[in-house]
């Protein structure tokens, strides 16, 4: 049982890990005409859009640039850090 919950907080983690690798790939498609409206792009968009609103919300664009997308990158990117490193102290040990 210990090693199938390992499996699965070791999925979680690797799914964790390129989330913010994915985010990126997402606003580099914004650079493409039509990337953000293939299958790839409409499944990041699933991902990414909800958490990107608020931001936009908060922070308006300067001229034709959206810092929202670079402020919400860099706290997405901690907070999965942080989270993976939460993991590893308090969810590992724990399965051992």
């Amino acid at each position: 049982m210990q090693s199938i919950l390992y499996q699965v907080v070791e999925i979680v983690l690797f799914i964790i890990r390129w989330l913010p690798t994915l985010m990126f790939i997402y606003f580099l498609m914004s650079w493409f005409p039509g990337a953000r409206e293939s299958k790839i792009g409409q499944f990041l968009a699933r991902i990414f859009e909800p958490i990107l609103e608020p931001f936009r919300r908060i922070i308006p664009p300067i001229g034709m640039f959206d810092i929202s997308s670079l402020v919400a990158y860099i706290i997405f990117q901690y907070a999965m850090r942080v989270l993976t490193g939460l993991i590893q102290v308090y969810v590992i040990p724990m399965l051992f």
